[in-house]
């Protein structure tokens, strides 16, 4: 996409995602010369938008990275098996379709009304790691962004007594894979409002993307409200995330308290 051509508001939008991927690349070196990284594409919003900025990334350090999309193809009723491929051969973009019913093991195991988020996650993480062992990839890019951080922090907080939550580059469990975030730093607001832009083919998710009182969607209402009553508070959060003092909490495994001394 040529920014030249958009209007000025839609060059501002450009320009700004693609200096957050670059500054996240700067700081965190997400991807290296030689690297083959497994862009994995759920046909959202979110994943779309990634895989524009990499390619973008990609064309501007002269292809010393290689990209390969890839796909999982849940075996969701009514799934629109034919949107990916098309649109993916319309780039000239390597990629795979993954097929794995695991919609139909999430409906098995997951009571009605409960959250189904986090079975299809684990389902879609091991099927996609496993695969891109077969593919020979030795990064995994996910298309997580800054809201996705911030509610990740928040749930854990609040819910599961711990501070964590999604960093922009890591190593997989069994240490076989590079995970890494390139959207960290780019706001959700953004990436739909480039995602209309570009004219994606939207895929939507009829799993977990209907499930109402989810306690994500909690998190992501007193987010919004917060930033709606005191503007660039998600902004601050996200800060604070890099500016972590362990001497000022309460964990023992990352601060040696029992080491200080009186020393009068």
């Amino acid at each position: 996409m040529e920014v030249e051509k958009l209007e000025l508001s839609h060059k501002k939008l450009v320009r700004g995602l693609r200096k957050a991927v670059w500054q996240l690349q700067e700081e965190f070196q997400l991807i290296e010369s030689g690297d083959k990284v497994m862009v994995c594409l759920s046909g959202g919003k979110d994943s779309y938008t990634m895989l524009d900025l990499l390619l973008n990334m990609q064309h501007a350090r002269g292809n010393d990275f290689e990209i390969v999309a890839v796909n999982l193809d849940q075996k969701q009723p009514d799934y629109p098996e034919h949107i990916l491929p098309q649109y993916l051969e319309s780039l000239g973009v390597k990629y795979h379709i993954l097929e794995k019913d695991t919609y139909s093991i999430v409906k098995d195991k997951v009571p009605e009304g409960k959250t189904m988020c986090s079975l299809c996650s684990r389902l879609r993480r091991g099927n996609l790691y496993s695969y891109a062992d077969e593919i020979g990839a030795n990064k995994i890019a996910l298309g997580h962004h800054r809201e996705d951080v911030l509610e990740t922090f928040f749930l854990n907080l609040f819910f599961g007594g711990k501070i964590e939550t999604m960093p922009p580059k890591f190593e997989s469990d069994d240490a076989r894979h590079i995970i890494i975030r390139p959207m960290v730093y780019c706001k959700e607001s953004e990436i739909a409002e480039y995602a209309q832009l570009r004219e994606f083919p939207i895929i939507p998710c009829n799993l977990c993307g209907s499930q109402p009182k989810m306690q994500r969607q909690m998190i992501k209402a007193m987010l919004d409200g917060w930033e709606k009553e005191y503007p660039d508070r998600k902004g601050i959060i996200l800060t604070a995330l890099k500016n972590v003092h362990p001497s000022h909490l309460l964990d023992k495994k990352i601060f040696d308290f029992e080491g200080l001394k009186d020393l009068i």
